[in-house]
């Protein structure tokens, strides 16, 4: 029974990866160079045609905020304290691509379309934040620092990358920490030394790891803290998790005190479970990407990302209720997902909460 009244909740908004370079940079008012280094695609502008294929044509440059579409209205009805998402795009004008398949970058100048989002909390821990090379970092954070945006997972050095973003909100402080598993692809060169830039990349999710996690929470937890881990674990398809997800997640609960992980890299939504009055999301799903026209992977539904918004009781930090939003991605736009839309999102955690056995069946509504 939620016996907590509204002022003594934390609402917050959860989004998953956000990917705004190739097709999405295009669009915007200040694009990079096109070229990108894949192995079947030469220019980000082919994936702006994939999409115009499947769904029409698109006219552009849009303003900043047309990418968000519907998700402004939404977040303007539920006024978050605190917006968080996992920016899985180098934000640069560097050439010092990496050789690894495919390389994101969104133009420093169309960086607004962030906060035209109100973003209050990047996570960087990832495997596309240094696709574009440590200039390609050191510019992201640079240009995040400059929009007043903070971030947290990647820095100048492995003190600055392991720091969580710290925001003032109602009853105290959200420390946010952000985080990375070699599973997700994020390459063991990216990790952050003592004068190296990098990502918090985490050797493993062992018991040795989590107590390394554990003391670096501890040394910035005040009393009345909100804690939430941010976590890039695991590949882009598929619903079975790792049993290393379910144990690390649920020690970083009992262990750390964390009151809810924000787990992202799957490109699709992924089960939820609350441990111990604490929500943990295995994985988000893609929040924004310009996948329209791209064949082969349709029966995950890439193209439904889904807003989270849980509220938080602030006195003990257990979940009270989450309402999950449905969007549809069309021309590179959030749009309301339809009916029979947010039944298969609907049928399909169902179908995790029962088939993955994680504990008691999280209380989630979706909602129009």
């Amino acid at each position: 029974m939620d016996l907590a009244t509204p002022s003594e909740k934390l609402c917050l908004f959860l989004g998953g990866d956000v990917m705004l370079g190739r097709g999405i940079d295009q669009i915007l008012p200040f694009p990079v160079k096109p070229r990108i280094h894949e192995e079947y695609l030469h220019s980000a502008l082919d994936y702006l045609r994939l999409a115009e294929q499947r769904n029409g044509p698109l006219s552009y440059p849009v303003d900043f905020s047309y990418v968000w579409g519907d998700a402004l209205a939404e977040l303007e009805k539920r006024s978050p304290q605190a917006r968080l998402i996992n920016l899985e795009t180098s934000i640069t004008t560097s050439e010092d691509w990496e050789d690894k398949g495919i390389n994101y970058r969104l133009s420093p100048r169309n960086a607004a379309v962030l906060k035209a989002l109100k973003v209050d909390v990047c996570a960087l821990a990832n495997n596309h934040i240094l696709d574009w090379g440590e200039r390609g970092l050191i510019e992201s954070l640079e240009t995040l620092r400059s929009l007043g945006i903070r971030s947290a997972g990647a820095g100048l050095n492995l003190s600055e990358a392991a720091a969580p973003a710290v925001l003032e909100v109602r009853g105290g402080r959200l420390l946010v920490f952000a985080m990375a598993a070699p599973s997700s692809g994020v390459p063991l060169a990216w990790a952050a030394g003592p004068q190296k830039p990098g990502v918090h990349l985490l050797e493993d999710l062992s018991l040795k790891t989590l107590t390394r996690v554990q003391r670096l929470i501890t040394s910035w937890r005040r009393p009345g803290d909100r804690v939430v881990v941010s976590i890039h674990w695991g590949g882009n398809w598929g619903y079975p998790l790792p049993k290393e997800h379910p144990f690390f997640a649920r020690k970083l609960v009992t262990e750390a005190g964390v009151d809810l992980i924000h787990g992202h890299s799957s490109h699709h939504l992924l089960g939820l479970e609350v441990h111990q009055g604490k929500l943990i999301i295995y994985g988000c799903g893609d929040f924004l990407n310009d996948y329209e026209g791209i064949r082969g992977y349709e029966a995950y539904r890439a193209d439904l990302p889904v807003m989270f918004f849980p509220n938080l009781d602030l006195r003990n930090g257990t979940l009270t209720d989450l309402v999950l939003v449905p969007m549809q991605i069309k021309k590179f736009r959030l749009q309301r997902a339809g009916a029979e839309d947010r039944l298969w999102l609907q049928n399909l955690l169902a179908r995790e909460d029962r088939g993955a056995r994680l504990g008691p069946r999280t209380p989630w509504t979706i909602e129009s």
